[in-house]
């Protein structure tokens, strides 16, 4: 296979995952999942092998298509399954969505990026794209603490020479921190949280 058809190839197979996304998104939409927080609970709570399995893969989309705010999803992910599995499913689910996010923007670019991080994002942080190294300990302190929009920062460090060995190595290792903080805030505000699957 040549360079030109090894590329046609990952283009494809790229563009086939985006409609994807966006299909079962709509999809999803349509059911109610990113309103209302009991359809969520009953898709993924009916199946105790599928229902994790769709979890996931709403949080991956999640990550790709921003449609809900991520502290809900997380929330969810915590009721419906508890504090262990709920975690796990979360972290499964967000990790591989930022690590596809980051291929996404290593392979099309800024003009993708563009189209997903607002400019006044973009700009806020852009200051530190001029450093790679500077870039790399702030960006593994904006995922290890909710302090910064993570899929902007994650779409952003595609733009620099980050090897993605090392992003890869940042998202699993920095990632359980923020996800146990809004699971271990989700335990002790348990009863608000609550109130919000039954509306």
């Amino acid at each position: 296979m040549s360079v030109s058809q090894s590329k046609k190839l990952i283009n494809a197979v790229s563009f086939t995952g985006i409609a994807f996304s966006i299909a079962l998104s709509i999809y999803f939409y349509r059911l109610g999942v990113f309103q209302d927080m009991a359809s969520l609970r009953h898709l993924v709570g009916n199946s105790t092998i599928a229902g994790p399995l769709v979890f996931i893969l709403i949080q991956m989309i999640q990550v790709i298509i921003p449609i809900l705010p991520g502290g809900i999803s997380l929330a969810a992910g915590v009721l419906i399954f508890g504090p262990y599995w709920g975690f796990l499913y979360n972290y499964l689910g967000i990790c591989l969505g930022s690590i596809i996010l980051f291929l996404l923007g290593r392979h099309y670019g800024k003009p993708f990026i563009s189209h997903l991080v607002s400019e006044k994002v973009y700009r806020k942080y852009s200051h530190w794209l001029e450093n790679d190294r500077r870039f790399e300990k702030m960006f593994s302190l904006a995922i290890f603490l909710p302090i910064a929009p993570d899929d902007a920062l994650c779409l952003m460090a595609s733009l620099t020479n980050i090897s993605f060995k090392k992003y890869t190595a940042i998202i699993l290792l920095a990632k359980p921190a923020s996800i146990f903080l809004y699971s271990f805030a989700l335990l002790h505000g348990g009863q608000l949280l609550s109130s919000l699957l039954t509306h």
